[in-house]
């Protein structure tokens, strides 16, 4: 039986820039090494799995080199796609059931809001100097969250220019690390900027990632005493997530745009 596959970039409204990821709908329980196989093949930074539930989606996420926890841009094109193949009338709260608990979506005229869940960065007192090294820039702070490193740097020129040792990073051990700095300038149309680097997951740069922004927006929030801010995440493709904090969610604002449905007809 033929599949379709939908890429959908996530966290843009322009096709070809932000994150693409796969969405494919499910008609019953799949094996995990299918699911990986198949993100394997797509070979993008995620490859989002749904199956209907009585009370809303059973949703995973698989990148070409392993099933992850949490998944920002993936979730967002999964509701975008529920939504336009009409899955879900346009005023539907899309639900989710996770590894990461309940995750729902919803419409906000031409953005969705993700409900996730805030994932504060603990200070790291001592990083380690591989760590250090591997940035290859003067580091200001450094952080643990549930899944991933945020490191805070001088300046934005900063985050756009730097050139981390990808191979170092991938024998650090965990999942992401994120390098941000506050935006440069006030008319901008956003609080801070950052980037992502995933390789232990295959991943050398992701090019926008929702669940960072659950570790970006508690810690650019404390520094510029506000609970509503503006992500860019500049990478050579390049997205906006908005980020609303309430108690100990972080609603995570984007847009999405459809840009491919094919078939995968091995099975």
């Amino acid at each position: 039986m033929a599949r379709t596959i939908t890429v959908v970039d996530a966290f843009t409204a322009i096709p070809f820039r932000g994150n693409p990821a796969a969405v494919c709908i499910l008609d019953g329980e799949r094996p995990d090494a299918w699911m990986q196989d198949v993100a394997r093949e797509m070979n993008l930074s995620e490859t989002a799995f749904l199956l209907a539930r009585k009370d809303g989606w059973s949703l995973r996420w698989f990148t070409p080199g392993g099933e992850v926890d949490l998944c920002g841009h993936a979730t967002l094109a999964s509701a975008h796609v529920l939504w336009e193949a009409e899955w879900l009338a346009p005023e539907e709260t899309a639900r989710f059931h996770s590894k990461s608990g309940p995750l729902s979506a919803a419409r906000k005229g031409d953005w969705i809001e993700l409900d996730f869940p805030a994932l504060p960065a603990e200070p790291v007192a001592d990083p380690p100097p591989a760590l250090l090294e591997a940035i290859r820039a003067p580091v200001r702070f450094v952080g643990r969250s549930r899944f991933d490193t945020l490191i805070e740097v001088a300046d934005e020129t900063t985050v756009r220019n730097l050139d981390p040792d990808i191979e170092a990073l991938n024998h650090l051990g965990d999942r992401g690390y994120m390098v941000t700095a506050r935006a440069e300038r006030s008319d901008a149309g956003h609080d801070f900027v950052s980037r992502f680097f995933a390789p232990a997951f295959g991943i050398p740069e992701d090019p926008v990632t929702g669940s960072a922004h659950c570790v970006l927006g508690p810690f650019w929030a404390e520094r510029l005493g506000k609970t509503e801010l503006v992500g860019y995440q500049c990478s050579a493709r390049g997205g906006t997530v908005r980020v609303r904090l309430e108690g100990d969610r972080a609603f995570l604002g984007g847009q999405a745009v459809t840009v491919l449905r094919s078939e995968l007809l091995e099975d």
